[in-house]
């Protein structure tokens, strides 16, 4: 009895150590099997060998991430390709991992599962990398290609015409969502690989509406026509006939702004050549003064003042500045402040 005992017991553990043994054999064939419900990347690499699963992976992510991406804006394309941008998908190391957690568990369990069909559930997640060195660098060129400042509204004159210059808006790229969208885009096989330029408006700081309230006077002067105007609200609201420098003294074309304003003004005569005996000098008013009834200063020492010579009006006869008739003058000085534009054409 005890003898059939014993042979009973040895045939049993015989047969565990035959199973153990077929177990881990068989366990052994699929070393390099990876388990049903493993994915990498989003790719079902299931019942697939090591190499299998990384041609799949080649195939289905690494060839998809080795498109351009292109940002589009306004018309234009700008391209940066996969190689430019360093992208790297790492297939190998993720097969590795696929089979890392096919092979989680015991032999017994993984026999288990495999005889019965049974899944993992595991997920891999994608290995790819670029360079963001590379990427900030491109990034902060399609900025300064998209750009623009904006242009706040201004004025000019020509021939003794106000001309509105009308305001525009700017724009500006923000640099870092677009680094991040291309980021997304660049490892991301199933994206599209095009990325919407993520662009902010910058207003104009003057418009062309409040142009009027920005200048509210200005004066030109048409210098072959022998026509100082004043604008107010950007309308011609008085044209005098005037005098300005003759030949070799022209009066200065620019633009400018009334620097000064003085009643009775003395001259402080130019240390020039033409001047003679009075350079240098200080004429104070009276009847040896040129300077008359009133003095507005533009720039580099000429002005607008007035004259009795009225017969000099209508031509090229100062020595620089800007003649008018005294109550014209008068009138003219009443109506503007430091600080107005002139525009000298």
């Amino acid at each position: 009895m005890r003898q059939r005992s014993f042979i009973v017991v040895a045939i049993a553990v015989a047969l565990l150590v035959v199973g153990a043994v077929g177990v881990y054999a068989y366990d052994k064939t699929r070393a390099d099997l990876i388990a049903n419900g493993v994915t990498a990347g989003g790719v079902d690499l299931s019942g697939l060998h090591r190499d299998q699963a990384r041609q799949k992976l080649a195939n289905e992510l690494a060839t998809p991430l080795d498109r351009p991406l292109v940002v589009h804006y306004a018309g234009r394309d700008y391209k940066l390709s996969a190689r430019r941008a360093g992208v790297k998908v790492d297939v190998d190391a993720m097969a590795d991992d696929a089979l890392d957690q096919s092979r989680k568990g015991s032999v017994v369990t993984r026999a288990l599962r495999s005889i019965t069909g049974g899944s993992v559930h595991a997920a891999v997640p994608v290995k790819v990398s670029y360079s963001q060195r590379v990427v900030k660098h491109w990034s902060a060129k399609v900025k300064r290609k998209i750009d623009q400042a904006p242009r706040d509204a201004d004025i000019d004159a020509s021939a003794g015409q106000i001309i509105k210059v009308d305001s525009r808006d700017g724009r500006t790229v923000d640099a870092e969502a677009l680094e991040r969208e291309i980021g997304t885009e660049l490892t991301q096989a199933t994206a599209d690989h095009k990325v919407k330029v993520p662009v902010q408006s910058v207003k104009a700081k003057v418009t062309t509406a409040e142009l009027a309230k920005q200048y509210p006077r200005v004066i030109t002067v048409n210098r072959s026509a022998f026509r100082l105007t004043l604008y107010r609200d950007l309308k011609p609201v008085k044209t005098y006939r005037i005098a300005v420098g003759m030949a070799g003294l022209e009066t200065p074309a620019g633009r400018y702004a009334i620097q000064d304003k003085q009643v009775d003004p003395s001259w402080h005569v130019p240390n020039s050549a033409w001047a003679g005996d009075l350079a240098g000098r200080v004429i104070p008013p009276g009847p040896s003064n040129p300077i008359k009834a009133r003095w507005m200063g533009i720039a580099g020492g000429a002005g607008i003042h007035g004259t009795t010579d009225i017969g000099s009006l209508g031509s090229a006869a100062s020595h620089g500045c800007i003649r008018m008739a005294i109550p014209d003058v008068e009138g003219l000085f009443d109506q503007v402040e430091v600080g107005d534009a002139v525009f000298i054409a």
